[in-house]
């Protein structure tokens, strides 16, 4: 009894961190998820990620021109009402998806959802901001992404895996031929309503329908954004570093929608322990040397999946020991798991996605792409697909996998660090 009590006040608090029945709105999607906390939070998520930029570097741009002037408003006037307010604006970038979000005092939905508006439908994109301050944020973005090996291994693991599309980087080329025009432009293109989705956390529905209604009345009807179907290719590529630690990454990439098998096996491999300071109990985990590092790197997007590990050590000569125990498992769990490594595979999954809902920028990443795109928009949904992952499609998931061309990145000392080859692929 009191177990169906726990499983039924933990299946109302997961239902809680799903976003409600989407509806349409004034030609746009609008979703809400209210567990009636003090604070609210609405972003608007836009088809205009790296994969849809007309330019290099365009998509970075946008994301960094946001809160900008407007017809409305001058920057630094959205700066002050905001402050006014105790509000907090910001703006991420995906490879898919850009994602305008303003956090506030519930009952203050109004003033934020208008600055929202104001810059999806008439941000001046003056050439002064551009060069004075956009452009300084565009180059940091790039100098931060170039000197962490972390992501610049994953930004050209993209490019090898994807090519163009999914390939295109999330930042600017450090010597970019962007003009205040491109960015318009691009805007222009994007800021339609069919490529937008309002989301809304902390708010009533019926409120932030009828708020984008009046707000986003004028926003432009034009065709939505259109990139060619994703196809994976792989590669290698070697690229020497002189700061950081030696990093490696290792992965295999599928297009299609994500499926759960796949979570499932991201999960499987990562060697990350379930007590915190402790080693996982599992042989691959026990054959990474203490001092490197390895993560499970699992990237759904609409149309395509990588997925892999991410090696770094101070040395090469370990990163080499850790590559070789990655790729030995990842070809293991092609061969199949037992049913308990399954189902602690299943289990770790389901968690991820669940821990993930549990916060605002998280519950928008994992399913304000669903609400664009029409499908079922619940954790319940997501965490229901991962209880029916089979032994045997997680197998053939794997197998199929593996047999392709893998996606290897080696950065830092290139004379020392292993080629692909040398460490089982």
């Amino acid at each position: 009894m009191l177990a169906a009590r726990v499983t039924a006040r933990n299946t109302h608090r997961l239902a809680a961190r799903s976003f409600a029945t989407v509806v349409d709105t004034a030609g746009l999607k609008v979703a809400t998820a209210d567990a009636s906390q003090p604070t609210s939070a609405v972003t608007v998520l836009v088809k205009a990620g790296s994969r849809f930029e007309t330019k290099p570097g365009v998509a970075n741009a946008l994301k960094n021109f946001a809160f900008k002037s407007t017809a409305k408003r001058s920057a630094i006037g959205t700066v002050r009402e905001s402050e006014l307010y105790g509000g907090v604006l910001s703006a991420s970038l995906t490879r898919e998806h850009l994602a305008l979000t303003a956090e506030f005092l519930r009952g203050d939905e109004q003033f934020f959802v208008d600055v929202l508006s104001s810059f999806v439908n008439s941000a001046k994109f003056t050439r002064h901001e551009f060069e004075e301050y956009v452009t300084p944020l565009i180059e940091a973005d790039t100098a931060a992404a170039n000197v962490d090996p972390a992501t610049y291994a994953v930004e050209v693991a993209h490019a090898l895996a994807f090519r163009s599309g999914l390939g295109a980087s999330l930042f600017a080329p450090s010597h970019s031929s962007l003009t205040a025009e491109d960015i318009k432009d691009f805007a222009k293109s994007a800021f339609t309503k069919g490529n937008i989705a309002v989301l809304g956390s902390g708010i009533d529905q019926s409120v932030l329908s009828q708020l984008v209604e009046k707000s986003f009345a004028s926003t432009s009807a034009s065709a939505t954004a259109s990139s060619s179907a994703s196809k994976y290719f792989g590669g290698e590529n070697r690229i020497e570093a002189h700061s950081g630690p030696q990093t490696v990454f290792i992965g295999y990439g599928t297009t299609g929608a994500p499926t759960p098998e796949l979570a499932a096996l991201a999960a499987h491999i990562s060697p990350a322990p379930s007590v915190k300071w402790s080693q996982g109990t599992s042989s691959f985990a026990a054959a990474v040397p203490t001092s490197a590092s390895v993560q499970s790197v699992y990237l759904p997007y609409s149309d395509a999946t990588l997925v892999g590990l991410l090696v770094q050590a101070s040395t090469a000569a370990e990163v080499k020991v850790a590559a070789t125990a990655a790729v030995a498992e990842l070809k293991k769990a092609a061969t199949g798991l037992s049913a308990e490594d399954l189902k602690k595979a299943v289990a770790k999954a389901k968690f991820a996605a669940a821990s993930t809902a549990e916060s605002r920028e998280g519950l928008v990443t994992a399913l304000g792409s669903q609400v664009l795109s029409g499908a079922p928009t619940t954790l319940d949904a997501k965490l229901a697909a991962l209880d029916g992952v089979s032994a045997a499609a997680f197998t053939k998931t794997a197998s199929a996998l593996v047999k392709g061309k893998p996606t290897y990145v080696a950065i830092g000392d290139v004379n020392s660090l292993p080629y692909a080859d040398e460490v089982g692929l």
